[in-house]
């Protein structure tokens, strides 16, 4: 392994005791089957212990086989999936989570969250996931893109906080409301799409990433982790996912932090989980 190691094996404690890394690789829109297991095989290599599949990525039966023949324990890795908006609801998301498992071929999920807030059923969803949870089979639970009034609904129906609200997050959509309820309610925010899908021609950004003798994505993902925020960027290419993780040995300074956040326009690239056709 990589020296890259050491600024891997930590990361933020979740409201229910479990340790998170602070970096993950997202597999969205990577293919099953040879692309996605090297992807995960390259990032384990690097030093990476966090990968974030879904059952609506299509590619969990290659996460599965590259975490068997990756070489490193179970246990040192955190492995998380999501619940289909069409398996939502309490009997079929406990039926969508068996399926996930078995592609995985892992006995226990670190981390199972609701992929988005379908309207009528997220709280049975929800419910679903807490039973998983009592049983043993999930180490963690949470959910992907709730907005502030989704979070509430669950939190009031059930009195189980989630651990994570995975959500898009990147300088044009900093999503400050959120983060600042997040940090209320000890649930930690994660980003999907933090470069942007690949739209990093910003000026600022370029201009940062001379000043600091780094790439713009690794200034972003700095400025993720500036503000105590975990980051799952996506790659497929082996040097990128190397270089994606170079950020954990320089600091912004709190003036530039201040820019980058002064850069949103909510600007989305994916998904407004309001309007929304699930």
């Amino acid at each position: 392994m990589s020296e890259l190691n050491g600024p891997f094996s930590g990361g933020p404690t979740l409201n229910d005791g479990v340790t998170m890394p602070w970096l993950g690789l997202g597999v969205w829109q990577t293919k099953d089957g040879e692309e996605v297991i090297n992807a995960v095989k390259a990032a384990v290599e690097t030093g990476y212990r966090s990968i974030d599949t879904a059952a609506g990525y299509n590619n969990e039966e290659g996460v599965g086989q590259a975490i068997r023949e990756c070489g490193v324990p179970r246990e040192e890795l955190f492995i998380t999936t999501k619940l289909r908006n069409p398996d939502q609801g309490y009997e079929s998301a406990l039926k969508a989570f068996e399926v996930s498992r078995r592609k995985l071929g892992l006995d226990v999920i670190d981390l199972y969250l609701i992929h988005w807030p379908v309207a009528g059923k997220y709280r049975e969803s929800w419910k679903a996931l807490i039973h998983l949870q009592k049983e043993g089979f999930v180490k963690s639970i949470g959910v992907s893109n709730f907005q502030i009034h989704h979070l509430q609904d669950i939190i009031d129906d059930s009195g189980v906080v989630p651990v994570v609200d995975q959500v898009e997050f990147h300088p044009l959509l900093t999503q400050r409301e959120l983060l600042k309820y997040t940090r209320q309610h000890d649930i930690q925010l994660e980003a999907w799409s933090p470069l942007m899908q690949g739209n990093l021609d910003v000026p600022l950004l370029k201009e940062l990433a001379g000043k600091y003798g780094r790439t713009v994505a690794q200034i972003v993902l700095r400025w993720d982790l500036q503000q105590g925020v975990i980051t799952i960027p996506k790659s497929v290419h082996a040097e990128r996912i190397t270089e994606n993780a170079g950020f954990f040995d320089f600091t912004l300074s709190d003036d530039d932090v201040k820019a980058i956040e002064n850069l949103n326009q909510n600007h989305r690239f994916g998904p407004d989980p309001d309007n929304f056709n699930f």
